[in-house]
């Protein structure tokens, strides 16, 4: 059949065509709307404008053919065969491609929002620029492809292969990439704010420039990647492999990488402020200074001296653990977190809810600090809602003075400076919750006896302060046991056992 015959049954109503021989024919500017092709042999044919919206292309051979500005929408192209064609320009919104061969085709520019191209065989296309928005890419081969600028908001790239494409300056907003591989794949400047990259595949990816705030990247393979002056701020990183990974001047404020193996890696000039500095493998690490300002602008420089970075990055998160020798209730419970969120609108320290762990006779509440110097002023306001706050308050403020009235003795002028520093800091939060009222009701938990205990960097625990009845079921009678929890005397720890805690902590600035 050549073209005119084609054209003269379609112009008389005909519209099944299928397994036509078309091989070379021009139809080019043609109108072949809805007509059936199934399985025609349209190979190195001239199709460039014309409109075969709708039609039923299914098991076509579109080899090497010209399709450049033709109008594909809605057509049913499953299992077509289109390797090597030009589809510039080309508008294939809605198309069906499932299972659909596409090496090397040209789709520069191309309209592909919606289209089905599942398991789809893409290697070495181009797609520079393609409009993707909401396609369905789920288990296609994109290996080798050109995607750079391409737009793929919304788009299904579940299990899609990506090794070696070249996704630079593409846009993937919050597009699913969870367990895709990408290794070695070309992903500068690319927009993948809010992605799930959840167990992707990125060694060696070209990530430099990329925008990846609030990106999930957990369990993430990244080793050899190039993150340099990528936007990491708030993303997730937990458990992620960084070996050997440039993050050089990437910005990492507010991220969490707790879990994750940056062996080898490189982090000069990383922005970190609110970055977990705990819970991190840093062997053979590369950080000659990094950038602690809440805005990432420089304004407090931390420089790392040969092999500083390893007391500078430790391996125990600093913790606060209040006791309580009694089990939570489920109105406790209610309370507890009612308070705390008070207290979090009132204070900086409690960024977090604890953790809570229930024995068969006591709950453990167990709250992360920031640092190591801000320990003593997050137990400080995390025992609030207890009967046992006011002694506990009362020796945290007399260890802290303590130390200070000793420091000459026992520390340098830094960290003389830093205690001054926590002893300002309680005697202002002490006024600031002078008037502070939770409203609890009277829950027999809250009055409970405590114990407070401190964890540093370093992994050493200090028991700051420790009610006389805590793990006394059985009350003797006859003893004048203390009812009243501002009656309790605050007794300190021992000087030395509070001195080689404090040593414990690693300071910055």
């Amino acid at each position: 059949m050549d073209a005119e015959e084609l054209l003269e049954k379609y112009g008389a109503g005909l519209r099944d065509f299928p397994g036509a021989n078309l091989t070379e024919v021009n139809l080019s500017g043609v109108n072949l709307s809805r007509a059936n092709l199934a399985q025609a042999n349209l190979s190195v044919a001239n199709l460039s404008g014309a409109n075969l919206s709708e039609a039923n292309l299914s098991r076509a051979k579109f080899n090497v053919a010209r399709l450049s500005g033709a109008n594909l929408s809605r057509a049913n192209l499953t299992g077509a065969n289109l390797n090597v064609t030009n589809l510039i320009r080309a508008n294939l919104d809605g198309a069906n491609l499932y299972q659909a061969a596409l090496v090397r085709a040209e789709l520069v520019l191309a309209q592909l929002s919606g289209v089905d191209l599942r398991e789809a065989n893409l290697s070495e296309a181009n797609l520079k620029e393609a409009k993707l928005r909401k396609a369905n890419l789920s288990g296609a081969n994109l290996s080798n492809a050109n995607l750079r600028g391409a737009s793929l908001m919304e788009a299904n790239l579940d299990q899609a292969n990506l090794q070696g494409a070249d996704l630079s300056r593409a846009d993937l907003r919050g597009v699913d990439l969870s367990g895709a591989e990408l290794k070695q794949a070309n992903l500068t400047e690319v927009d993948l704010r809010g992605a799930d990259l959840s167990g992707a595949n990125l060694r060696w990816a070209d990530l430099s420039g990329a925008k990846l705030s609030g990106a999930d990247l957990s369990d993430a393979k990244l080793s050899g990647a190039d993150l340099s002056k990528t936007d990491l701020s708030h993303a997730t990183l937990l458990n992620a492999s960084l070996i050997y990974t440039d993050l050089s001047q990437a910005n990492l404020i507010g991220a969490d990488w707790i879990g994750s193996d940056l062996t080898g890696a490189t982090l000069t000039g990383a922005k970190i402020y609110g970055l977990p500095r705990f819970g991190v493998k840093t062997d053979g690490l590369t950080c000659e200074w990094v950038d602690l300002s809440p805005e990432g602008d420089r304004s407090q420089l931390y420089r790392l001296y040969e092999d500083e970075y390893k007391k500078f990055f430790r391996e125990t998160q600093p913790s606060i653990q209040i006791l309580i020798d009694a089990i939570l209730s489920h109105e406790a419970n209610c309370v507890l977190s009612h308070a705390y969120r008070q207290i979090a609108q009132a204070s900086s320290f409690i960024r977090r809810p604890p953790t809570i762990e229930v024995g068969r006779r006591r709950t453990v509440l167990t709250f992360e600090a920031f640092g190591d110097d801000q320990l003593f002023l997050t137990a400080f306001v995390a025992i609030l809602p207890f009967g046992d706050a006011s002694p506990t308050q009362r020796t945290i403020n007399n260890v802290v003075k303590l130390l200070q009235s000793k420091g000459m003795q026992e520390f340098n002028l830094k960290e003389i400076e830093r205690l001054r520093q926590a002893d300002r800091a309680i005697d202002e939060l002490s006024q600031k919750l002078t008037n502070f009222q939770l409203a609890l009701d009277r829950i027999d938990f809250l009055q409970a006896p405590t114990e407070t205990l401190l964890v540093n960097s370093s992994d050493h625990s200090l028991a700051i302060f420790k009610n006389p009845r805590f793990g006394k079921h059985v009350v003797d009678r006859t003893e004048s046991a203390i009812t009243d929890p501002k009656g309790l005397r605050a007794n300190l720890p021992p000087l030395n056992t509070v001195v080689d805690f404090v040593r414990g902590f690693y300071y910055l600035g």
